[in-house]
């Protein structure tokens, strides 16, 4: 009988726990040498042991990379082995000891490709069981978003910010105005996530994307029956699916008058009426609406109603475009390459200073939105890790306006005859006559200007 304590007991112990947990396993020396290939490996391979240890893995196992593993001290994670007309998957790991390569151990985690297509297509198959549980929470309760999504260091959003704090435990009707692409959904997602609905379904309509003759529907549901094409059994209205949780009216200043009409009706009796329906139903909703048209003219001109202004007026909430908070050109930039490069695989360590004034004197009429897209664009054009000039779109570059106050008024019309005219024979493949006729000069002064301002072909 083995003594527990004894070597020789423990090492039949590991050796018999190696020998049946992984299906094929080596481990080589510094030298690529074999020092242990288990039970498996050996039968699959059709070598004794014995005989293989102290050999080089190269003359045991053909295709092999366990040497250059311990040679370059990089690990392979998932990596096809082609070996006895078949493709296998494995890991190979260098050994170290007081940080010096002293071996490596490779195991294959799948004997084959079809066994990983089998697993991949299993993985597929769950994932898209998923994936319909996925969309269905979201459908029931979408807000994704809470205050530490929206990325500020200005003193405006920061205010704002404290503001949802203070109004999101309360049921009371938020309106929350500001230009396109400033991020008024973060923060409608944010009041919800912070209030005492929070468990509960937050549902988003935008009251500008949908049909007028559609809208009503959407909004409160219709019975079975109610118009031709009507699903079996009807549908609940986004009202219902709200309830308990908060409704985020997206473009509300989009909406038709004669529905205007209707939302008032349910604001105010905390009912909704489907269509086709012969009786109402309670909701209990919270109403966060946003909008970027001028409301108060728009009621003026009675395009919105004035009633339903001060019922979801309540406690007004202005974003203030980027341009009015400049300070956060820099961070935002710097937020959203991070984000863009974890999304694409691409590595970007640097953004030219040129790039930076360019983007601190543009007036992001398109905002948050704009600045992203911008920043996605010259992250895809860059062939480097340096965003620079040449990876941003054109309108931005081409903006005389940037120039001010860098530039004197003579340098900055001899930057756009430069872009210009470099443009022009790009267009016509270098052609200077057909570029000339094009830009209505003659031949000699195409010359004389591309001398003049240093242009080679």
């Amino acid at each position: 009988m083995f003594n527990h304590n004894d070597f020789e007991f423990k090492n039949k112990i590991l050796e018999t726990i190696i020998d049946t947990a992984y299906e094929w396993i080596v481990v080589v020396d510094h030298q690529g040498k074999i020092m242990y290939m288990n039970k498996n490996y050996c039968d699959f391979l059709e070598v004794n042991r014995e005989e293989v240890i102290g050999t080089h893995v190269t003359k045991v196992i053909e295709n092999t990379r366990m040497h250059i593993v311990v040679q370059t001290g990089e690990e392979e994670i998932g990596s096809p082995h082609y070996i006895k007309g078949n493709y296998m998957i494995a890991n190979r790991i260098p050994i170290y000891s007081d940080q010096t390569i002293v071996g490596a151990v490779g195991a294959v985690i799948f004997k084959d490709t079809k066994a990983l297509n089998k697993m991949n297509s299993h993985i597929k198959s769950l994932m898209s069981q998923l994936q319909t549980y996925i969309e269905d929470w979201q459908e029931n309760n979408g807000a994704k978003y809470t205050l530490t999504d929206i990325k500020s260091v200005s003193k405006q959003v920061i205010e704002l910010k404290e503001k949802v704090k203070n109004i999101a435990s309360g049921d009371i009707s938020v309106l929350i105005r500001g230009e396109s692409g400033t991020g008024k959904e973060l923060f409608a997602h944010s009041i919800h996530q912070l209030s005492e609905r929070s468990q509960n379904p937050f549902i988003k309509i935008n009251c500008g994307a949908i049909p007028e003759h559609l809208l009503e529907s959407e909004l409160f549901g219709y019975e079975e029956g109610a118009f031709t094409g009507a699903k079996k059994g009807g549908k609940k209205g986004k009202f219902v699916l709200a309830h308990g949780g908060t409704i985020f009216l997206d473009e509300v200043g989009d909406m038709p008058l004669n529905m205007q009409i209707k939302l008032l009706r349910v604001l105010q009796e905390k009912e909704v009426e489907p269509v086709g329906a012969v009786k109402p139903i309670p909701v209990d909703v919270r109403v966060i609406a946003a909008t970027n048209r001028p409301l108060e003219q728009m009621i003026e001109e009675n395009r919105f109603r004035e009633d339903l202004f001060y019922r979801i007026n309540v406690i007004p909430f202005r974003i203030p475009p980027l341009r009015e908070r400049p300070e956060d050109i820099g961070p935002l930039t710097q937020f959203f390459i991070e984000k863009v490069s974890k999304r694409s695989g691409k590595r970007i360590t640097a953004i030219d200073d040129e790039v930076m004034n360019i983007f601190n004197q543009h007036q992001w009429p398109g905002n948050l939105r704009e600045l992203e897209n911008v920043v996605e664009a010259a992250i895809h054009l860059t062939s480097g890790e340096k965003i620079e000039i040449s990876s941003l779109p054109e309108y931005l570059v081409d903006d005389p306006k940037l120039l001010i106050g860098q530039k004197t008024l003579k340098e900055i019309l001899e930057d756009t005859e430069k872009r210009v005219l470099e443009k022009t024979l790009q267009k016509y493949s270098d052609d200077k006559q057909l570029a000339a006729k094009a830009l209505g000069i003659s031949k000699s002064s195409m010359y004389e200007k591309l001398k003049k301002l240093k242009i080679e072909l």
